[in-house]
């Protein structure tokens, strides 16, 4: 508790602490002797505003330590230790006006939900003893039961790890439009991301001129598609793609706007990347559960026998890794250049650019049975002359491929990404696009 320290009118300097009932009255005690009948007027009256000031600092004081010890206890309840809405660990702030605790980063998006978004922070903030009472009596445990009574699979519950846009359009959709609870069901609320048909304008980037320009996506349930057009009134689309061969990760530093989107999809036995944005988080982030939806849909129809659980690794997922390595070309006597990388389960592609519509090469990394594998280190009399020397060979039953990076921990993190991949089971369909690729190569 900070010291504190009164001079009396006899200019007498008295200090301490005011840690405990007892403090406390001993600290009035020595204010009301300081104030003796010999001082002004105001001199009496500052004594008094003094003493009335302390007192209440005292009082307001142990109210907050009882209510954090309270809010702390309540955090060791089963739920409550992770953020309610994405997951990360430990939350400090909590949402006095629903009942959950949440992170930092999840607490800035509930201030801005219109008379739902009351935070507080679990040690700095002052509580109500009623406040703590509502989150005692819910919780995230309880809570989660009631606004995520009815969440589809399809839809993309973001982790910590999530960007911006993904955490805020789960969190309104949660609280504020309350689309996941059992009175949105029996009110015949309707989800936007289940139509037979989704139509809007998008902004892409185009192929060539790197230019946004906005264009006609029309998305169709029936047939699994996802077709863009170059003009709005276009009656022949620009491509037709598979929603079994799409997926849709977020990708806002790259694409140089909060609300952007990556498409990849393959064409013609390469990965094809399409560049989205949509100034609206909620259009964007409602079209990516769309396409999760039509994707979700179709595997139902094409694996009758699989259950939901098998079905969800194969929607839409996030890239394992990205970023700049050096290569060198498949003699190992060229010049090792910079390339940007994303490995995407067992395909790691690599472009000249980061917005590259086509990659530039592919490597199909099988299990480590049939003669795959990852190392550190070059082989022995290569050349580098790249500015990077950390370097990385990966061993295929065709050729190796070399790499360096700019420093060991970037090395050390590619290694661990390559060898989980290689020491992974592959499906069936992963043995198909294996002897896909050695016939392409």
């Amino acid at each position: 508790m900070a010291p504190w320290s009164h001079v009396s009118p006899h200019r007498a300097q008295i200090c301490g602490t005011a840690s405990s009932n007892s403090a406390k009255s001993r600290t009035s005690e020595c204010l009301r002797a300081s104030i003796t009948p010999s001082a002004t007027g105001v001199e009496a009256a500052g004594g008094r505003a003094l003493l009335g000031v302390l007192s209440a600092g005292c009082a307001r004081m142990t109210v907050n330590e009882r209510a954090t010890r309270a809010l702390k206890e309540i955090l060791q309840k089963p739920g409550n230790d992770t953020c309610a809405d994405c997951g990360a660990p430990d939350p400090e702030w909590g949402s006095c006006s629903l009942g959950v605790f949440i992170c930092l980063g999840c607490s800035g998006i509930h201030r801005n939900l219109p008379n739902v978004g009351k935070v507080k922070s679990v040690t700095l903030s002052r509580w109500e003893d009623s406040e703590v009472k509502f989150m005692a009596e819910n919780g995230n445990k309880t809570m989660k039961a009631k606004y995520e009574a009815v969440v589809p699979v399809y839809y993309y519950k973001p982790s910590h790890k999530d960007c911006q846009v993904l955490r805020e359009q789960w969190i309104r959709a949660k609280y504020e439009r309350k689309e996941f609870t059992e009175e949105f069901v029996e009110t015949g609320g309707k989800l936007p991301y289940e139509q037979e048909m989704r139509e809007g304008q998008l902004m892409k980037r185009g192929r060539d001129n790197g230019q946004f320009l906005s264009r006609r996506f029309v998305l169709f349930e029936r047939d699994g598609t996802l077709k863009y057009y170059t003009k709005h009134d276009s009656k022949v689309p620009k491509a037709v793609i598979k929603v079994d061969t799409i997926n849709a990760t977020f990708q806002p530093e790259k694409i140089g706007n909060p609300n952007g989107l990556q498409i990849t999809y393959r064409k013609d036995y390469c990965t094809r990347n399409i560049f989205l944005y949509h100034e609206s988080s909620k259009e964007i982030v409602d079209w990516f559960n769309s396409v999760r939806a039509v994707q979700f849909h179709y595997m139902k129809v094409a694996f009758p026998g699989a259950s939901d659980a098998e079905l969800k690794p194969r929607l839409t997922r996030n890239f394992l890794k990205e970023g700049y390595m050096e290569k060198t070309g498949p003699r190992q006597t060229e010049g090792f250049k910079k390339r940007w990388f994303t490995l995407d389960r067992r395909l790691l592609m690599y472009f000249k650019d980061p917005l590259d519509a086509f990659a530039k090469g592919e490597v199909y990394l099988g299990h480590r049975d049939l003669g795959y594998s990852a190392k550190a280190g070059l082989p022995a009399g290569t050349h580098c002359n790249g500015a990077w020397q950390h370097g990385i060979t990966i061993e295929t039953p065709d050729r190796n491929f070399l790499f360096t990076c700019e420093s060991e921990a970037e090395q050390q993190d590619w290694l661990t990404h390559f060898n989980a991949v290689i020491a992974t089971s592959m499906s069936p369909q992963e043995y198909s696009m294996e002897a896909l690729f050695k016939r392409k190569h």
